[in-house]
């Protein structure tokens, strides 16, 4: 049976991966930085059917010696990881860079990126031993070059990520280490990841913004279930399992008129995504 390690999963898109793992009958280990939200995730986990176990172990990715600490305890746990996924994220104040103060710089770095390359050189030690193993980072905002007032820094951890995911890549079947590196792009979920920063205060999105975002924004459970599946489908190296490819938008930029949604009707009702962003 194999297992499955994704941080950042007590909520949001973390957890509705590790719930279509279950579906695929695999152990699954998430983490969080509270064990509250953790112990919760669990329980509503283990309601679905399935031959796996599920577990979890609270983590701070932005240490290396936590993300150690969670694959030696999946490893104590279930003998091996088959898969690692970094799915763990802050979001930014809605600032310009001179208005962020250190702290908040400090976070996000941290989290969004060294957080994803502690993840990858704990992974990395330990798959390649077994000459197997998987490991997937997310991307985000940024990783293609787009660029938004209030996302510089966000923006530029998430494009190193995703230089840094296709280099490991590359890395990694150079010296035939028997591991696949790849990237999820989950496009544009709306959950209050979308509508809160790391220290959480609201982010005042425009009228035109949530129009787009109503347009191609999608729920953290559509989105997962599409990334699971192909997460499992997959053998490729250096791939990108992308949700909200160039015809899905233009499809639905197209059809817009025809299927109206409102995901800011009532925005506290909204899809909760750690991320780590509670942090």
């Amino acid at each position: 049976m194999k297992t499955v390690v994704i941080t950042g999963s007590a909520r949001g898109l973390g957890f509705n991966m590790a719930k279509f793992f279950r579906v695929y009958n695999f152990n699954v280990v998430i983490s969080d930085l509270k064990e509250e939200n953790l112990i919760k995730a669990k329980e509503e986990l283990s309601k679905e059917s399935s031959e796996g176990m599920v577990d979890y172990h609270v983590c701070d990715v932005s240490k290396y010696s936590d993300q150690k600490t969670l694959m030696e305890y999946a490893t104590q746990k279930f003998e091996k990881v088959d898969i690692w996924i970094n799915n763990a994220g802050v979001n930014q104040p809605q600032k310009a860079i001179w208005e962020l103060d250190e702290n908040e710089i400090n976070t996000i770095i941290d989290v969004d990126l060294k957080g994803t390359i502690y993840g990858c050189k704990v992974a990395m030690e330990e798959m390649s031993k077994n000459h197997e193993g998987a490991i997937y980072n997310v991307e985000g905002y940024g990783s293609n070059d787009a660029h938004m007032l209030g996302l510089n820094v966000y923006g530029t951890s998430k494009r190193a990520v995703t230089y840094f995911t296709e280099s490991l890549a590359q890395e990694a079947e150079q010296r035939n280490t028997g591991v696949i590196v790849g990237k999820l792009s989950p496009g544009i979920m709306i959950t209050d990841f979308t509508t809160h920063s790391l220290v959480n205060d609201d982010i005042n999105l425009s009228e035109k913004t949530k129009k787009v975002y109503n347009i191609l924004g999608d729920t953290p459970e559509t989105v997962g279930k599409f990334l699971v599946d192909n997460i499992i489908k997959n053998t490729k190296n250096n791939a990108k399992i992308n949700w909200l490819t160039n015809r899905k938008a233009f499809f639905r930029f197209l059809t817009a008129g025809f299927n109206k949604r409102d995901f800011f009707a009532n925005e506290k009702s909204l899809p909760l995504d750690t991320e780590e962003n509670k942090k």
